[in-house]
């Protein structure tokens, strides 16, 4: 963290005057970027990511590209760790990108956005850390709600929706799911909800039997877990082969097709909060945009975040077309200040000054036993 502040603070004062934007060449290709996990743990989420974008750009290079240019995109595997999201970072900075789309965890966005910020290179993520809109980094914006908006619906859901009486809070120790869990204990508690228990994992491990074995006995109704996938399925089937009678609740990090595989027959009733999932999305861009995606790739996006991140793309290339630029002294202040929402795959929605999605829905889903999800609040008629 101390690495991490020293070069925030040299990076930020770089950056203090935005007059000049990322040096750009007249011709040739416009150099996008990616940085996501496409291998590790996280390598499903980073590997939708980046054919999320390779259909995008292959789309728009078939209709001629941008400005009468090419796009071309490099991509650089973080495998969701900081130290590697650093060095990709200054990896796509030589590279010349404009624009780099990721990452996936809060971790490693926080280790590339002063480097970003640094080159006036723009950054859309879907890191949930509140303090990555709360920096100044006018580069950076953020393709999903924030871990505070997120906790706001999951406390109204868990105590005046749901009723339920005695609450454990479960995360890992990374500074998204941290964030995350202590956003929902202060919201929760502010609702007037009871927390019987706060513990945490160390995240991978896979058996977590002993935590589970210790919460089972404060005799919680409901087990709210802010961590990842990779450790929320497994949480789930383990519940189940303790006799836990306690309903799963998860962030929006465990929305990944690879969470019923790993809970097994266990997944079905889970309750997984996040933005809606993709086939409930009922906007024609996003309907369109998975059926590209199913016929390019033979199979769905792994999450919605493929959507999310496909939406920074799709405005990175309004914001080009609207200022036939791409400098991105230019392309940042219009980012900033869209005059109406942008229709994005996952709804209108605009970015605030400190680059603060404006516009992002939130559900909570249940899985099925077929691992599809049905919406359960909010409810339509």
């Amino acid at each position: 963290m101390n690495k991490l502040t020293k070069l925030s603070a040299v990076s930020v004062a770089a950056t203090l005057a935005m007059g000049a934007g990322t040096a750009v060449a007249a011709s040739g290709p416009i150099q996008i970027g990616v940085q996501a996990p496409i291998t590790g743990e996280y390598a499903g989420e980073g590997q939708g990511i980046e054919n999320g974008v390779k259909l995008l750009v292959k789309q728009q290079n078939a209709e001629g590209g941008l400005l009468g240019r090419k796009i071309q995109v490099t991509v650089c595997d973080d495998e969701g760790k900081p130290a590697q999201a650093a060095i990709c970072a200054r990896k796509l900075v030589n590279a010349g990108v404009i624009a780099v789309i990721g990452t996936y965890t809060s971790g490693a966005a926080l280790a590339a956005a002063p480097i970003y910020a640094a080159a006036n290179v723009i950054q859309t993520s879907d890191g949930t850390s509140d303090e990555l809109t709360q920096k100044g980094w006018k580069t950076f914006f953020r393709n999903a709600p924030p871990n505070s908006a997120e906790a706001l619906f999951t406390a109204d859901y868990l105590v005046k929706v749901k009723h339920y009486k005695r609450i454990v809070i479960l995360s890992d120790h990374s500074s998204y799911a941290t964030g995350l869990a202590d956003s929902a204990d202060k919201a929760i508690k502010a609702d007037g909800g009871n927390i019987v228990a706060k513990d945490y994992i160390n995240a991978g491990t896979q058996d977590y039997t002993a935590v589970l074995t210790k919460l089972k006995s404060k005799n919680p109704d409901v087990l709210y877990f802010s961590g990842y996938y990779t450790d929320g399925g497994l949480i789930r089937a383990q519940m189940m082969q303790l006799g836990m009678k306690t309903t799963f609740v998860g962030g929006d990090a465990n929305q990944n097709v690879a969470f019923a595989k790993m809970a097994g027959n266990a997944a079905q009733g889970a309750i997984i909060i996040n933005v809606p999932s993709p086939k409930n999305l009922p906007y024609p861009e996003a309907k369109k945009f998975l059926a590209d995606y199913v016929q390019a790739y033979g199979s769905a996006p792994p999450s919605i975040y493929t959507f999310t991140n496909a939406d920074g793309l799709r405005a990175v290339f309004a914001a080009i077309k609207s200022t036939k630029s791409t400098d991105t002294a230019k392309l940042i202040p219009w980012m900033h200040t869209m005059h109406k929402p942008f229709d994005g795959v996952t709804g209108p929605f605009t970015w605030d000054a400190k680059g603060e999605r404006v516009g992002s829905p939130m559900a909570a889903f249940e899985v099925q036993a077929n691992g599809d999800y049905k919406t359960v609040y909010p409810t339509t008629k």
